[in-house]
């Protein structure tokens, strides 16, 4: 194929595939350089007569092009005889890439008119057999053309037949193009075929299998393929090849980006599936709609997950947009409100800074009930807390539901003396807890009204907001305004609820009937890391925010490799040998040391396995509560375990996973309450997963002495 075969007066689209960033990123940075010069040159202009285009025999596909980019790489093009749009499928050695494209075959699905990379090398059949020993398909109830309307290719009909089981499903599920294997999934897990058919982007029209333009704009082309716009956009992307979520979305991610909703919407999703890229691609688009003097709020729970947001917003946003977007975490946002209005406290944070004033109010606590301080902390921070509840008389009436001791009106009547000397002492010092301040900051915009610049509010990692913080977003942007369309946009997971309670976003003001949603794949996890972590939470009652159970059916990751190593020693000397050992193991394979990362339950904890790795010459950074992680900064990483939430690594080491450790003992009073107890190891349970579930190729769990119930 030469230049002259491509019409000169049309303009020429360059467009990348995800496997071409993967490929780029495996490559070696010594070789890099070199590869990143020809893909820059080929985006400039793909006609340049310095491009050596050459057509292999044995290549299925006629349109499918090498080219040469030295003595040692080539690329794969994909370029037909008509038309004026090229699109670099892959990079690799001369053999590598040769072998990549023998049995590749680019085309457009003739019933869903998405573009697909289909290989070529076809299932045999299997013999029909009449006999009883024949296992049946998975499929087998469905016709050709069922699978077809499902995205199936011609070409993969054989595979999908020969599929007996859903472990099997899974196993060549990198052999099928992602949306049809999402669908299959559905069929496998139970789901009627129409549910099914209902996730695939159907063409209105009749496919055009010739226009590769057309193909590219379909929902599922775009999470294959990108269409560059410029070489700066080019360079961003090959900068940090593999933040894929930059550019490649997920249709059911992309649909939720732009989705017009009359009202507060929800997004539900295990850990992995993308809901913080939701969050963030969803800013973007409400930020370039905001009229003159409005903005978006992007709001989280803690401040290191805000930062890491804002972070990442610069990355896909311009300045324009990024003027109109302002990040903050929840209670900076409500502290700083507060200040700009005079109201002069300081925050108290946990039970150690409330101590004092507790010993106070325990002073009032009648002696005919034999209650003790875990008791009175509990029924505050789970019942008048976190209903919002500042009167005797409301206390009397309220549901205490999950409570594990049964309390009569009187009573009631007679401990709420505690709950309201806790209160004074906390007054009468210049003190308040974040969930008194936040609802001084609802009461007080209410007094001022629709006063605040807000076009919409995006909520990122929901699960751990209380009712009264819910109850102030929805004062934030008031029910009152004319038009509420696309005001609140909330995403989180309970399963990963290691802060908060359940809330009932309905009984806080925000109504999201009909505007849930829901993302299945996990896009970073391991299926094997998956499904030990999902397990740590089995029969436990897990919400969908909004007072109704949720499930994970369908929450499945589209990656394999090992399980989960679990190794336990008798002593800590042994295990972080073992660790030393097993960090040394993952660099010699090529890991880089910033993508490895030790976690513990504790500080006090992590800092000993600190002293360990740099007593043995490793070099470490401990990324801190109080900011976000400093990508450059070379090391092994260390976190505690609730700070490494909202972060991803190649690899996780979780030590000292001990018996007392994790979960955390509690005082012996609160451990003979049922529903602190109950609450307290569903939180512990969504800790361990959280964890785990933050690496994208290996974890590890160890621990020295006896191991804790989670994992022995």
């Amino acid at each position: 194929m030469t230049s002259s075969s491509v019409p000169t007066n049309k303009p020429v689209n360059v467009a990348i595939s995800v496997d071409l960033l993967k490929a780029y990123a495996g490559i070696p940075r010594s070789q890099q350089g070199k590869i990143r010069e020809f893909i820059e040159k080929f985006q400039e202009n793909p006609t340049s007569p310095g491009i050596n285009y050459e057509k292999i025999q044995q290549w299925k596909d006629p349109n499918l092009r090498s080219v040469r980019i030295d003595q040692q790489y080539r690329g794969v093009v994909l370029k037909p005889d008509s038309g004026n749009l090229f699109m670099l499928l892959w990079v690799a050695t001369h053999d590598e890439a040769y072998q990549w494209g023998m049995d590749k075959r680019i085309k457009i699905h003739p019933t869903t008119g998405s573009l697909q990379v289909v290989s070529t090398e076809l299932v045999e059949p299997e013999p029909q057999r009449q006999d009883k020993a024949r296992v049946p398909g998975l499929f087998d109830a469905y016709k050709d053309r069922q699978l077809a309307r499902l995205g199936v290719p011609e070409e993969l009909l054989p595979l999908v037949r020969h599929i007996r089981n859903e472990q099997q499903l899974d196993v060549r599920s990198h052999e099928l193009p992602q949306e049809v294997y999402e669908a299959l999934l559905m069929l496998a897990a139970g789901y009627s075929y129409e549910e099914a058919v209902l996730e695939i982007e159907a063409p209105e029209q009749p496919v055009d299998t010739g226009d590769l333009s057309e193909a590219l704009q379909h929902p599922d082309s775009q999470r294959r393929f990108h269409v560059l716009t410029d070489a700066q956009e080019l360079a961003e992307i090959l900068n940090a090849p593999l933040a894929l979520w930059r550019v490649f979305l997920h249709p059911s991610q992309q649909k939720l980006v732009s989705q017009h909703f009359n009202g507060p919407a929800r997004v539900l999703g295990g850990a992995g599936t993308g809901k913080t890229v939701v969050a963030m691609h969803r800013t973007k688009f409400l930020a370039g709609r905001c009229g003159k003097g409005e903005r978006v709020l992007v709001t989280t729970f803690t401040r290191n997950l805000a930062e890491d947001i804002r972070t990442n917003l610069h990355k896909i946003c311009s300045l324009e947009e990024m003027k109109r977007i302002e990040v903050i975490h929840f209670d900076g946002w409500v502290a700083s409100f507060l200040r700009k209005n005079g109201y002069d406290f300081q925050l108290v944070y946990g039970r150690e800074e409330s101590e004092a004033y507790w010993n106070n109010a325990l002073n009032v606590a009648p002696p005919a009930l034999d209650y003790d301080r875990s008791f009175y902390q509990a029924e505050w921070e789970q019942v008048i807390q976190a209903q919002g509840i500042v009167t005797r008389e409301a206390y009397l009436k309220t549901l205490r539901s999950g409570r594990g001791v049964r309390l009569s009106r009187i009573e009631r009547s007679r401990i709420w003396p505690v709950f309201e000397e806790y209160r004074e002492q906390l007054n009468a010092h210049g003190k308040k807890e974040f969930v008194d301040a936040t609802r001084d900051a609802r009461r007080l915009l209410e007094q001022q009204g629709d006063v605040l610049s807000y076009r919409a509010i995006v909520v990122d990692e929901a699960q751990d907001f209380s009712s009264e913080a819910f109850r102030l977003v929805r004062t934030m942007i008031p029910e009152s305004r004319a038009d509420l369309s696309n005001d609140i946009f909330i995403v989180g997971d309970a399963h990963q609820r290691i802060y908060g309670h359940k809330v009932v976003l309905g009984h806080c003001g925000i109504n999201i009937r009909g505007r849930g949603r829901r993302l299945k794949i996990n896009y970073r996890t391991t299926e094997e890391t998956r499904r030990w972590a999902i397990n740590l939470l089995e029969g436990k009652d897990i919400d969908d925010l909004d007072g109704q159970p949720d499930h994970q059916r369908l929450y499945k990751s589209l990656i394999h490799g090992v399980e989960p190593g679990l190794h336990g020693f008798d002593s800590f000397a042994a295990e972080t040998a073992f660790i030393r050992e097993h960090i040394s193991q993952l660099i010699g394979e090529g890991a880089l040391p910033e993508g490895i990362c030790l976690t513990a339950r504790t500080h006090s904890l992590l800092k000993q396995y600190e002293g360990a790795l740099l007593s043995a010459g490793l070099e470490t950074y401990t990324i801190r509560h109080e900011q976000a992680e400093e990508i450059r900064h070379p090391g092994i990483r260390l976190a505690t375990m609730h700070r490494v939430k909202g972060i991803e690594f190649d690899h996780m080491i979780i030590a000292g996973v001990n018996s007392g450790i994790v979960p955390l003992e509690i005082t012996r009073g609160s451990s003979e309450d049922p529903a602190i107890a109950a609450d307290h190891d569903l939180k512990e349970r969504a800790l361990l997963y959280v964890a785990a579930t933050r690496a994208r190729k290996t974890v590890v769990i160890t621990w020295f002495g006896a191991g804790s119930e989670f994992v022995v």
